[in-house]
Formats: structure tokens, sequence, C-alpha cells
């Protein structure tokens, strides 16, 4: 028959431990509650109104309070359960870990902090080069606008990949860790990188100049090798494009053989129209003037137009049509949105004089057979 009075004290002493343990998660989630908020009044005043359109600046937060959180328990959970009469018997007692978290758990702290800090001022200093560069508005501020983005977010991920890297080596140097074969391993690499990857090194010599080139930029639409889709990311090794459909296609650089921008500097609305043999081209011409003056007029599409209408003239003449061509010059992208508007005002106004579109006809020739 078991004692009750030890089966008292059991309960009493594994109540004590998890009184011990709750204080430590209380303790830790309060501590980690505390960094974060410090973190989100140093970011908020850092970025200002554009924190909240910052995923990056939350991700940070939740980081931060992360670390400090594992940080604390790791520091306290020892004392803790010797304060609780738990014996460990791993040698670790309230003075190791004490003098641990002054000296090794401290410094491991501050320098993910450190890291934090750095990404952070670097992502703030390349933001306020962007909003300087980008000042002017217009075509030419538009511009300058993307390949500031372009540039920006390459030196941000050189930035980070630098840092977090360096950072890691010194958390191991820490920790008492041998890095000597990491490095030795990394030299060894790179060697094999330049013997071997060829096609490695083409791609970023080809990303690199690409970028400095200023050949193409995030937010433009292209044609890469006969691809044609919106820039979503430009790497040192690789250009992302979207098309209308939503796919995604991922070209290395050092494979792009023909790259076709249809959004630097300006673009051209460029429309073919079929009319009939019977309607008088001038007054086609006077429809298609008509139609993009009045376009011009309307103030939601005359920032995105340039210049007047071009009429380029008689394109084609076949057996079922009269082929016009015209363009009208616009704003980079905006050429898809004025098309359209101008190819609606268009049949309003060959409606509204009378003027209409070929239709399909088919000549039959019937031959009396002798």
């Amino acid at each position: 028959m078991q004692d009750p009075a030890a089966t008292l004290t059991l309960s009493s002493h594994s109540l004590q431990v998890a009184l011990a343990l709750a204080m430590v998660v209380l303790g830790a989630a309060a501590g980690a509650m505390a960094a974060g908020s410090v973190t989100r009044r140093l970011l908020l005043a850092i970025e200002g109104d554009r924190f909240h359109t910052q995923p990056l600046a939350t991700t940070t937060i939740r980081l931060v309070r992360r670390i400090v959180f594992a940080l604390l328990v790791l520091v306290l959970v020892f004392p803790a359960l010797d304060f609780a009469g738990v014996d460990l018997k791993v040698g670790l007692h309230d003075e190791d870990v004490a003098r641990w978290a002054a000296q090794t758990g401290v410094r491991i702290l501050m320098l993910l902090l450190l890291a934090f800090a750095v990404n952070r001022f670097a992502v703030f200093v390349i933001h306020r080069a962007e909003r300087e560069i980008v000042e002017n508005s217009g075509l030419g501020g538009t511009e300058r606008r993307k390949r500031a983005q372009t540039l920006g977010a390459t030196l941000q991920r050189f930035i980070a990949v630098l840092t977090w890297t360096t950072v890691t080596l010194v958390i191991l140097r820490e920790l008492d860790v041998d890095i000597t074969p990491v490095l030795t391993g990394a030299g060894i690499l790179g060697l094999a990188v330049g013997f071997g990857a060829q096609t490695l090194v083409k791609d970023f010599i080809s990303g690199i100049f690409l970028i400095v080139e200023d050949q193409v930029r995030v937010g433009d639409v292209a044609v890469v090798n006969g691809i044609e889709g919106a820039v979503e990311k430009i790497n040192l090794r690789t250009i992302v494009l979207r098309d209308v459909e939503g796919v995604v296609y991922t070209v290395s650089n050092g494979e792009i053989r023909t790259l076709a921008n249809r959004s630097k500097g300006f673009s051209y609305c460029v429309i073919n129209l079929g009319v009939d043999y019977d309607d008088d081209t001038d007054e086609i011409n006077d429809a298609i003037r008509a139609a993009a003056d009045d376009l011009m007029k309307d103030p939601a599409f005359s920032p995105s137009v340039l210049e007047p209408v071009e009429i380029l003239g008689v394109d084609d003449i076949n057996a079922a049509q009269v082929t016009m061509r015209f363009r009208i010059k616009t704003l980079p992208l905006k050429q898809w949105e004025v098309g359209r508007e101008l190819r609606r005002r268009l049949k309003k106004t060959f409606d509204a004089r009378g003027i209409k579109l070929p239709s399909p006809k088919m000549e039959v020739t019937l031959r009396k057979s002798e």
C-alpha cells in the first residue's frame, strides 16, 4: 500500500515544478512582448506612415519576440528548476547559467539584434534614396522609380545575405564551434564553382549587366525569349515574368537571347482597322481623329496620352477589306488601357456617322454547263 504522505509530497513537488515552469514561460513571454514593443516603436519612428504597409516590419517584430522568448526560457528554466528542487544532473546550476547568460548569451542576442538593425537601416536608407530619386513627377519620375526599385531590391538581398552569413559565422565562434572547416569548405566550393559552374557564372555576369545597363526594370512588360509578361523580380541569376493568365516564368539571365521591353520610356498603341471598299478613307481618317481628340479631352485618359493620334495610312488591301493603320503615343503600360477606350469611342463615332465595318462576304458564280 502506497504511503499517503509520500504521495502528498510527490504531488506537492510536481506542483512546484509546474509553477516554476509556468513562471518561466510567463516571464519569457513578458520579456518577448516588451522587446517586440520596443522594436515596434523604433521601426515606427523610422518608417513613419509606411510602417503599416511594410510586411518586413511585422516579420522583424515577430522574429525579435521569438528570439527573446527562446533566450529567456533558456536562461530562466535551469534556475527555476533548481529552485523547485529538481536535480538535472547535467552540471548546469544557477552560477553556470548566469555566467553563460551574462557573457555568451548576451553577445549572441546582441549579434542577432545588430543583424536586424543593420538590415532595417539598409532598407530605410535604400527606401529614402528611392524617394529622393523619384521626387519629380511625370514620365522621367516613373522611369527613375522603376530603376531605383530594381537596384534597391537587388541591393537589399545582397546586404541581407552578407549580414546573416557574417553573423552566423560569429555566433558559431561564440558557441566554440570551429569554423575553420566551414571556411575551408567555402574555399573549395568556390574553386568548384570557378571550374565547373560556368553557366552559373555566366548567369551572374549577365544579370549584373542586365541591371547596370537598365535594360529592363521591375514592373516593366517585356518579351524574353518569346515569353511575354510583367517583370516581377530581377535577380542576379534569374528574371521572373508573370503573363496575363498569372503563369510565372523563370528565365536564367545567361539564357536570354532576345529581350523586348514594351514599357521603357513610352509606348504606342497600334491599331489595324479594316474598312469596306465602299467607305471613303478620308472620312475614316476624320472619324479616327475625332475619336482620338475626344479621348484626349477626357481627364481620365488625357494624362496617359503623350501625343495626338498618328494615322499611318492604308496598310493593306485584300479581297475582303482595306486595312487602315494608326497609332497613339502613351505612357508606359498605358497603351492597352488607352487602346481599349479608343476602340470603344471609334465604334460610337462610326455608328454616329453611319460608317459600317466590312462583314464577311462570299461571291458565288454559277456557270451553265453546255
